[in-house]
């Protein structure tokens, strides 16, 4: 099984993709968002922990992010296999993660980069907000939102890139041609529904796809 991470801006489809890519890998699609409103109305110890900053309007700190999705991966369904949608945010998550993976003698597989054109994706979320009637969703708001995103991950990307794990997949267009971007991207590096190819495999690609 794989074990995938997806990065996009605000309204590049995300949450479709994943839910695609899961579907055919076999594997759980995990936001963390979603993580996040599970343990709240479970009012799990950490739900009551992520409320109480949630609704003091503060970020929930890395630590505490990091151990719920520690908590959730450490589930049956994702023991081999998952596909991460938000996490990780920061360079010391990346580091979490990887420390954790690597306890378990596992790394990620590959980051799948959804690149979107900024002006496409601000006028695709403005005339969402419209047809939905959210007011306050304004062109200036959208805007700020993929700043933050660009800001954010930015380094992270690069993290991803130095590693030889960054998957760009041009995220615009017909849904199912975006996931026939996205599944041979992967199949590039020797990953497939069917397995991923050994280690050597995998970074002989790398070498490849690189020269």
């Amino acid at each position: 099984m794989s074990r995938l991470l997806i990065v996009g801006p605000p309204g590049a489809g995300k949450g479709t993709q994943a839910a695609r890519l899961a579907e055919t890998f076999g594997i759980p699609a995990i936001a963390t968002g979603d993580i996040f409103r599970l343990n709240i109305k479970n009012e799990t110890p950490l739900g009551l922990e992520v409320k109480s900053i949630v609704d003091a309007g503060d970020y929930v700190p890395d630590t505490l992010t990091n151990e719920l999705v520690r908590n959730r991966l450490h589930e049956a369904d994702a023991l081999d296999g998952f596909l991460l949608d938000g996490y990780p945010r920061t360079t010391d998550q990346v580091r979490y993660l990887e420390e954790m993976l690597a306890a378990r003698g596992q790394s990620v597989d590959a980051v799948i980069q959804l690149v979107a054109d900024r002006e496409e994706v601000v006028s695709r979320l403005r005339k969402r907000a419209i047809e939905q009637g959210r007011v306050d969703d304004s062109e200036e708001a959208i805007r700020h939102r993929q700043d933050v995103f660009m800001r954010e991950t930015s380094p992270l990307l690069a993290i991803y890139e130095d590693k030889g794990l960054l998957v760009p997949v041009d995220g615009l267009g017909d849904l199912d041609e975006i996931t026939e971007r996205i599944m041979a991207g992967l199949a590039a590096r020797g990953i497939t529904p069917d397995g991923v190819a050994d280690s050597a495999d995998s970074h002989a690609a790398n070498s490849n796809l690189g020269s």
